[in-house]
């Protein structure tokens, strides 16, 4: 596949200018109640067991809730990916948040165990969906030099859903045994954002160009085409991909550096609310409040670190930005788990390793997205970005076991998140090329005269 470089979007008229606007607006809403969602189940998952299936339940409940979630969540990011190359991305993003807004709605009213399973199955699918339609949205219409910061405010948008979902948790947690039903049932607001990006926001010009090209390509007759070029752009997108090897190779390392991300930060970030549980109890009369205080100083300080990695990435380069964050996390997660003996230190270790390790996902939705040209562009990054969902998923679901067979939360943190960072560390540097400032790859360009 030959790539030829395509200028970014320029000479727009307002109509366009204010379209695009408000496609970074829809696409970060979006993924701003996706952040919400998995983060309010993180909270609520033992009170969700405690209510439906009973006070002594196995943590394996809890486990299952989590995995269940997460592996939906690739699944869908999987398929989207492909439906955002074919169908354009605003579409996947309407279809995509109305699914998991209807879902997560029906949830709340789960009458048992394995009801909500199936409801979370089905509420993971649009998550993990919605990613993929609205990174590579904002990727295709973000300018080359600021790119970067760009993408790192749409990846931001998670950790505010994690902020509001600790919030609005403090406020609807009364101690009573169905207050986590609420979680879910504001979960059903994401649907009128629906109405907005369906009025408002604009699809990309990059895939609206690759379009046009396909559908005149499928519309033409056989014999006034050069056949090479046509069957690139008409074949399944993840055929496109493995077709190449050097989009192969991508995958396969892009896929390790994400793998090393999203372990280590699963085994970080979900067990911080139980490993400052174990430290405050006795020091403090308000331990779910000084918990929640834990939890909100790691997503705030999560939130600013995305913001700093997409700003260093188009100042310095992608490489040396994830290599560093990569490096910090291995020093930071024993500093978590280790030292604080207080609600102050917690807090203060808390914030430092969520700069680092939350806010190191920035690149996972900019690197990728400039490794992959436009008619497979989507596809690319949703393949990296959930294949490693897989492992996090078994992960989650055998955490109490992984807990046990270390003898403790901060053992079993320590052990797992510095492998995974420290994966993360080995392949920084073999990931692909460096592309800070690179206008985004396209795919084999095809004429009109070739047309015909």
């Amino acid at each position: 596949m030959t790539q030829t470089l395509v200028p970014p979007v320029s000479d727009e008229t307002p109509e366009q200018r204010n379209g695009r606007r408000h496609a970074f607006a829809g696409a970060y809403l979006g993924w701003m109640f996706d952040g919400y969602e998995t983060f309010a189940t993180v909270l609520v998952a033992s009170f969700v067991v405690s209510d439906l299936v009973g006070k002594d339940a196995s943590p394996y409940y809890v486990g299952a809730i989590l995995a269940i979630t997460l592996l939906s969540w690739a699944i869908g990011g999987l398929a989207s990916g492909v439906l955002a190359d074919r169908f354009g991305r605003r579409r996947v993003m309407i279809v995509s948040i109305l699914w998991y807004a209807i879902c997560a709605g029906l949830t709340a009213l789960s009458p048992n165990y394995a009801f909500l399973l199936v409801l979370r199955f089905l509420t993971g699918l649009g998550m993990g969906a919605d990613w993929g339609g609205g990174s590579s949205l904002v990727a295709e219409t973000a300018p080359p030099h600021r790119r970067g910061l760009r993408l790192a405010f749409l990846q931001s948008g998670f950790g505010i859903g994690f902020l509001i979902a600790t919030g609005v948790w403090q406020l609807v947690n009364n101690g009573n045994p169905g207050d986590w039903r609420w979680m879910y049932a504001l979960g059903v607001l994401p649907a009128l954002l629906v109405l907005y990006i369906r009025r408002l926001a604009s699809d990309s010009p990059l895939w609206e160009k690759v379009d046009r090209q396909r559908r005149a390509l499928a519309a033409a007759a056989s014999e006034g085409l050069d056949r090479a070029k046509a069957a690139e752009l008409l074949k399944p997108s993840i055929g496109q991909v493995f077709a190449h090897r050097v989009y192969r190779r991508r995958v396969l390392m892009l896929t390790i550096g994400a793998l090393a991300s999203m372990i280590g930060w699963w085994a970080v970030s979900t067990w911080i609310p139980a490993y400052a549980r174990s430290v405050l109890v006795g020091t403090t009369d308000d331990v779910a409040g000084a918990v929640t205080l834990v939890v909100f100083a790691y997503n705030a300080a999560g939130v600013v670190g995305y913001l700093v990695n997409g700003w260093l990435a188009d100042i310095v380069g992608r490489k040396p930005v994830i290599f560093s964050f990569f490096v910090a996390s291995v020093v930071l997660t024993p500093c978590m788990f280790l030292i604080p003996d207080s609600k102050g230190s917690l807090v203060f270790w808390a914030a430092v390793n969520g700069f680092f390790t939350l806010g190191q996902m920035t690149w996972l939705a900019l690197y990728p997205s400039e490794l992959f040209p436009t008619n497979v562009r989507a596809t690319g990054m949703t393949l990296v970005f959930n294949l490693a969902r897989f492992p996090a998923a078994v992960c989650a679901f055998v955490s109490a076991s992984l807990i046990s067979a270390f003898g403790s939360i901060p053992d079993a943190a320590i052990v797992i998140g510095c492998a995974g960072y420290g994966l993360g560390v080995l392949v920084a540097w073999f990931l692909g090329p460096e592309t800070r400032g690179t206008t985004l790859p396209a795919p084999v360009e095809i004429t009109e005269g070739e047309i015909r």
